[in-house]
């Protein structure tokens, strides 16, 4: 099986066991201010493992794209990817572990046909200060498993992942025991720190073998499932949400649930017995592209093109779900993603325009699987094109301002720190500037590389402290003025529409208790009148107290009957719509997930009107409005 035909075998094993196939959540969370990205499959089924009640039941699959940016400079080896697809299926209160491991199995054995004898699984060896005791149950099931396949599976107590170096693999060893480092589940991440009233759960992984490779001892004396030098790589994990903290201690909870999540990648390159991620269907084919259009060999290149191939996935996607490369939060993600791309381009000898011919591989390979990918497919190539376009215009920059800085070092600072104003001003990679004194006899000292890495610290520093305060509240508040804040988007929303017409769209928008931030399609800016017109627009609509409510619709019927949501976003079966006023006085009619206030007068509380207070230009093509209720 190929990665594409994994994945549809995949949803449609669960289909046929009564979950229904759920459409993949966007990159970008509309409604999760503690995180940029969707990092995880279960990450937007989360409400609904902690009791929302989910419009499509209880048994539920997908395959769902991630992106996890903090493993950006770790993308490189044979398996670390920032962006990836997770195979996932839930039951929420439902069935449990007697169903959901023998089907796992299933699914790897007998659909995908990978060898039993290269599978091996982790369980949860139970946590005696919490009084939660060793999963047998799952070592149970999976020694029922193996043995249907004639294998004797033996069981292993390893603890920490520190002792599985002691430990080893024993012979006939198949079942090994993890403490709560490993093998346990909750959102805090350690059992100790979860508060009252959280749920949490072990969990079972497997890791499938590539037996032909060697232990390195660099990672530990011994190898073991857990180990990182290669040998075994984790496919799958299933969580069993099983327990909830009380005052006393853990107790069980009434309803149960399974989190599955499975690397559609990992499982591809299992099938394909090969521990390179980047050799399966889904990927090499780019590879394929960048050999062409250099001239170089993947495996003389490796780091490079798997950097490359990694970096413009993520970023096409992000395309797709509307993201647009700038110097904030998202967009400056997908923009250092391009020109990490880009730069590691030039070490293949490729320093002409490249993504024109590479985006196309990229969408065509998604297109047939998800429709979304096909109808923004000219977009997304115009977008990263431009991007590619406009770096290569900085790099030119860099180039000259190298020569001027360099041309007497001294008077502008020391190495260090001439190599971060590169990089921070014009985007300048310390590696091309390793490269360009090189050409010019430039001779570097020892140490610039260590004077940059200070100034790279501190800059993190700053951009962490702020990140801090750009998302305290977001969209995920519910103070009431985060509602009147929120409710105010809408309206504005509507003003604009209504004053540029109906192809402006959202694409973004960022709530705090002080102000709204929206993001919208607009080449210009708001003349004075336009200010003035979207300001009488939206306080008559405040003046006008109309209701706030909400109904749930299919999604057909709700695009049908004239509801908008942000660009770049995908639904599920069924939506939340929002409607502001009623009858022949509709002001506001949009999928959206809340808070919102319960009638727009609401926000004149406090003798309080509407006021645009700033305008700005977010990225190309896209403008942006801060507004406040004063």
């Amino acid at each position: 099986m190929n990665a594409q035909e994994i994945r549809n075998s995949y949803i449609e094993f669960f289909t046929k066991r009564g979950h229904t196939a759920i459409t993949r959540a966007p990159l970008v969370p509309l409604n999760d201010p503690t995180t940029l990205f969707t990092g995880s499959g279960m990450q937007p089924l989360l409400p609904y493992l902690l009791g929302e009640i989910h419009p499509g039941g209880n048994r539920l699959t997908d395959s769902q794209t991630c992106l996890r940016a903090q493993d950006i400079d770790e993308v490189g080896d044979n398996r670390h990817t920032t962006f990836f697809e997770m195979l996932g299926n839930w039951s929420l209160g439902d069935y449990f572990k007697a169903e959901q491991l023998p089907w796992f199995w299933e699914f790897l054995i007998d659909e995908v046909g990978l060898d039993p004898q290269k599978i091996y699984v982790t369980c949860f060896q139970g946590d005696e200060t919490h009084g939660i005791p060793k999963d047998e149950e799952s070592a149970r099931l999976w020694k029922e498993l193996y043995a249907q396949k004639g294998i004797e599976a033996g069981e292993v107590e390893v603890g920490s992942e520190e002792n599985g170096y002691a430990v080893g693999m024993p012979e006939g060893a198949r079942i090994f025991y993890y403490d709560a480092s490993k093998n346990w589940w909750c959102r805090g991440g350690k059992i100790g720190d979860m508060p009252v009233g959280e749920p949490g759960g072990p969990d079972s992984e497997v890791f499938y073998e590539f037996d032909f490779i060697e232990h390195d001892p660099s990672y530990g004396e011994l190898c073991h499932p857990n180990c990182e030098c290669g040998r075994f790589m984790e496919i799958g994990n299933s969580v069993f949400m099983e327990y909830v903290r009380r005052e006393t201690g853990f107790e069980k909870l009434p309803r149960q649930n399974v989190d599955f999540g499975g690397g559609l990648e990992r499982i591809a390159a299992a099938s394909l017995n090969s521990p390179d991620v980047f050799k399966i269907s889904l990927i090499w084919p780019i590879i394929e592209a960048l050999e062409k259009q250099s001239g170089k060999s993947y495996d003389s290149h490796t780091t490079s093109m798997r950097v490359i191939v990694d970096h413009l996935r993520a970023a096409t996607f992000l395309a797709v779900d509307g993201v647009t490369p700038s110097n904030k939060e998202q967009g400056y993600v997908m923009r250092r993603l391009i020109r990490r791309a880009v730069r590691f381009a030039f070490e293949l000898g490729i320093e002409q325009n490249f993504l024109e011919t590479v985006v196309p591989v990229i969408a065509d390979l998604y297109a047939d699987d998800y429709p979304e990918v096909s109808t923004a497919r000219e977009e997304v190539i115009a977008v990263l094109v431009k991007e590619e376009k406009a770096f290569r215009q900085t790099l030119r920059k860099g180039i000259h301002e190298f020569d001027k800085l360099f041309s007497d070092p001294g008077s502008n600072g020391d190495v260090g720190s001439i190599l971060f104003k590169l990089y921070d001003t014009y985007g300048f990679p310390v590696e091309l500037s390793v490269e360009e004194a090189f050409k010019r006899n430039v001779e570097l000292p020892k140490d610039w590389r260590a004077a940059f890495d200070a100034k790279m610290a501190e800059q993190r520093t700053r951009s962490q402290t702020a990140a801090k305060g750009a998302f305290k509240g977001g969209l995920g508040g519910d103070t009431l003025q985060h509602k009147k804040y929120h409710t105010a988007t809408h309206l504005l929303q509507s003003a604009l529409r209504e004053i540029i017409g109906p192809e402006l769209r959202q694409h973004g928008s960022n709530i705090t208790e002080e102000r709204l931030r929206f993001d919208y399609n607009l080449d210009r800016k708001l003349t004075p009148e336009e200010v003035d017109r979207a300001e009488n627009l939206v306080n008559g609509w405040i003046k006008d107290d109309l209701p706030v409510t909400f109904k749930e619709y299919p999604t057909d019927e709700a695009l049908a009957m004239g509801a908008i949501g942000p660009f770049g976003e995908r639904y599920g079966d069924t939506v939340k719509v929002y409607q502001m006023g009623e009858g022949d006085n509709i002001a506001s009619l949009e999928i959206c997930g809340g808070p919102h206030v319960d009638h727009t007068g609401q926000l004149a509380e406090g003798g309080k009107t509407f006021a645009i207070a700033k305008q700005e230009a977010s990225s190309a093509g896209i403008r942006r409005i801060k507004a406040v209720l004063r």
